[in-house]
């Protein structure tokens, strides 16, 4: 749901706290009998709510130990199989079921989930159970249909009635992005996650997921997952295998000030997340190169999953906030590690003044050239910016992005802060990547004392950089001038940038300036 997760660790703590402990009950005899469902009056009987327990840390509230939260669900199998949704079980370390409005739970293991779809399998203890079967016939606009589920951690089984109103509805969620989606009008709330919208004969017609935001002014929709969308997922969900998971319960994030990326609230044991060492509180900044969430939304988190073979390594970003440190690996590769980081390596170096102190930037901010080919985030303080295109000796050879609080200092003097990044494919006319970097060496090391050419490298990149300190005096700034090429195309481009900095922060700038640029667009 939008609110569940909020609601599930902090509203429903309080009311869960007091249901039974775990208990086994292996017997089938429920109240609805045994077989498929054939009307509203055993909905009930099939009808699921799952408790799961665990560790989890939310973005807001930050860790909450042993929470427990509630959502529904509903068994497809006389087995004991049933669907809920994936931000019901993911990363829980104990799942109790009550089935039927039972008092007593029975335990219940994961078979495999889809954080994309927002959808899981799970096997509940016992056999013999009656089951719902799918809506066979159109999905139409009016149709009758029913929610059913255990809303609000209420053990009390709730039956709403509405209508299809929408057939086809966005799915795109800040913690999913499912294809067909369908909007109807039956009352959902907070815990009704992972329970069926159904016929009233009891067929499933979809599976209940979203409830939307509301105010005075905007009525409440309320969404469920379509039977077309989910019937394939579930049918390999059931057979142990995950469909477009990382092994995570997450979150999309975006403050608006230049950092976005998907919040990790959970990680499921021996997925490919908990490989990589993604941990509760990470937020994953990119994969692939592709940074996350620019949207609030799942949508491009999930547009990697589904172009990807699960077994595929795949280069990831994280910022770990906890240790505000920043981290690059691979999933089904190389696990996560500490990035270089100039401000800790190099802060010292950068004289700020008598009696100054450290002031970090407070925000950043994403700029695209005039080409719409480069993309970098910077310093919101730095409004100064110049994106037009790279040009030698009159003529275009590439694209550029240049800022500082004012250029015009940073151009004509060592006293201004900023930065600039250049990209080219004319790898002759310039003599190459370290034929580039020599140039300016070359004109740099006059003004500036020399700290030495470095190897520079990340998961995309491959390259060289020089330090330079003391520019213009011994008080002077510290200069970085890096060039780079792509590791899987060593001659697609040559990367060109340099920062300038006045003070300890724009190491800080610099880090962010190497962890967000990009090439997004065909070069001139």
């Amino acid at each position: 749901m939008a609110t569940r997760r909020r609601n599930k660790l902090l509203i429903l703590l309080a009311v869960l706290i007091s249901l039974p402990a775990v208990a086994c009950n292996l017997g089938g005899l429920l109240g609805g009998g045994t077989g498929a469902i054939d009307s509203l009056e055993d909905v009930k009987s099939a009808t699921v709510q799952i408790v799961a327990q665990g560790t989890f840390i939310d973005p807001e509230v930050g860790m909450v130990v042993n929470a427990a939260g509630s959502g529904s669900g509903f068994i497809i199998d006389p087995s004991g199989i049933a669907v809920t949704n994936n931000h019901v079980v993911t990363g829980a370390a104990v799942l109790n079921v009550f089935v039927g409005g039972e008092t007593e739970p029975r335990n219940a293991r994961v078979l495999g989930v889809s954080e994309c779809s927002d959808l899981a399998v799970v096997d509940i203890d016992g056999e013999g159970y009656p089951f719902f079967e799918w809506y066979d016939g159109d999905i139409s606009v009016g149709m009758d249909v029913y929610a059913a589920g255990y809303p609000l951690g209420d053990p009390e089984f709730t039956l709403t009635r509405g209508i299809v109103s929408k057939e086809s509805a966005s799915g795109e969620t800040p913690w999913s992005s499912v294809g067909r989606v369908i909007e109807h009008d039956a009352t959902i709330n907070p815990g009704s996650s992972g329970g069926p919208l159904v016929t009233p004969d009891g067929k499933v017609v979809a599976v209940n997921y979203l409830k939307s935001a509301s105010d005075a002014f905007v009525a409440a929709q309320y969404f469920a997952i379509a039977r077309d969308e989910a019937q394939p997922v579930i049918g390999v969900l059931r057979d142990g295998l995950d469909v477009y998971s990382l092994g995570i319960n997450g979150e999309a994030i975006n403050n608006g000030e230049g950092l976005s990326g998907v919040w990790v609230s959970s990680v499921k044991s021996g997925s490919p997340a908990d490989s990589a060492r993604l941990k509760a509180g990470d937020i994953v900044l990119s994969i692939e190169g592709l940074v996350l969430a620019t949207d609030y939304t799942m949508s491009s988190y999930c547009d990697i999953l589904r172009t990807h073979n699960p077994w595929d390594p795949m280069r990831l970003e994280v910022l770990r906030l906890n240790t505000s440190e920043f981290l690059e690996g691979q999933l089904n590769g190389q696990p996560l590690e500490v990035s270089f980081s100039f401000e800790n390596s190099l802060g010292s170096q950068v004289t700020e003044g008598t009696g100054a102190t450290y002031e970090a930037y407070a925000n950043y901010v994403v700029v695209t050239d005039e080409l719409n080919a480069l993309q970098v985030e910077i310093p919101s303080e730095w409004v100064d910016v110049d994106g037009r295109p790279w040009v030698d000796n009159g003529e275009v050879i590439g694209a550029a992005i240049s800022a500082s609080a004012d250029l015009t200092t940073f151009w004509d003097s060592w006293l201004g802060s900023g930065m600039y990044f250049y990209v080219t494919d004319e790898f002759d006319r310039l003599g190459g990547d370290v034929g580039l970097l020599d140039t300016y060496r070359a004109g740099y090391i006059d003004d500036c004392g020399d700290g030495g050419r470095r190897e520079f490298e990340n998961l995309n990149y491959r390259g060289q950089y020089d330090i330079f300190f003391g520019c213009g005096d011994s008080s002077g700034p510290l200069l970085v001038v890096l060039t780079a090429v792509p590791k899987e195309d060593p001659a697609a481009f040559i990367v060109f940038i340099g920062v300038q900095a006045t003070r300890e922060a724009d190491l800080d700038a610099l880090d962010q300036v190497l962890r967000s640029f990009q090439v997004i667009g065909a070069l001139p």
